[in-house]
C-alpha cells in the first residue's frame, strides 16, 4: 500500500481559522471596543486591498507558470509587479484581510489572533520557503531579498 506524504495546511486554511477565532472572540470575549462605528467600516477597505493584493499576487504566479501552492518545486522566481514592493504579498495580503475583519469587529479581542496568524506564516511558511528558494535560486534570489523587504 502506498503512502501519502502528510498534508500540510495551506495559508488561507489558517486565515480561515483565524477569522473563526476573531468571531468567537469578538462575540464571547468582546474585552474593549477600540474601533467604534462608523470608522469600523474602514475594515472593508482593508479586506478588498487585501483580496486586491492577493489575487494580483497569485496571478503573477500563474503568468510565470510557477505554482502557487508553499513548497512546491518553483519554476520562475517573480519579482516584477506587486513582488517589486515585498516578497510575500500573498501573505500581506491574508494579513491585511484578517486586520480588516478585526477593525470591522471592532473589539480589541478581534485583533489577538493576528500576531499569531503572522508567527505561523513566518515559521511555518516564509523562513522555509526563503531557504527552498536560496538554494534553487542562488545568487539571484539573494539579490532579489537585499532589494525587497519579507514584509513591506
Amino acid at each position: 500500500m502506498e503512502r501519502k506524504p502528510p498534508r500540510i495546511l495551506v495559508p488561507p486554511v489558517y486565515m480561515v481559522l483565524g477569522l473563526m477565532a476573531m468571531t468567537a472572540l469578538h462575540l464571547f470575549v468582546p474585552l474593549a471596543r477600540t474601533v467604534p462605528v462608523p470608522w469600523s467600516y474602514a475594515g472593508a477597505v482593508l479586506i478588498v486591498l487585501g483580496i486586491a493584493i492577493t489575487a494580483t499576487a497569485a496571478g503573477a504566479f500563474a503568468h510565470a507558470g510557477t505554482p502557487i501552492r508553499p513548497f512546491e518545486p518553483s519554476t520562475a522566481l517573480v519579482t516584477t509587479g506587486v513582488y517589486r514592493y515585498t516578497r510575500n504579498p500573498m501573505y500581506l495580503g491574508l494579513v491585511l484581510i484578517l486586520l480588516g475583519a478585526a477593525v470591522m469587529f471592532g473589539t480589541l479581542s478581534a485583533f489577538l489572533p493576528i500576531p499569531i496568524f503572522v508567527w505561523i506564516i513566518q515559521t511555518r511558511f516564509i523562513l522555509r520557503e526563503e531557504q527552498f528558494l536560496e538554494k534553487l535560486f542562488g545568487q539571484q534570489y539573494l539579490d532579489y531579498k537585499c532589494r525587497v523587504r519579507r514584509w513591506l
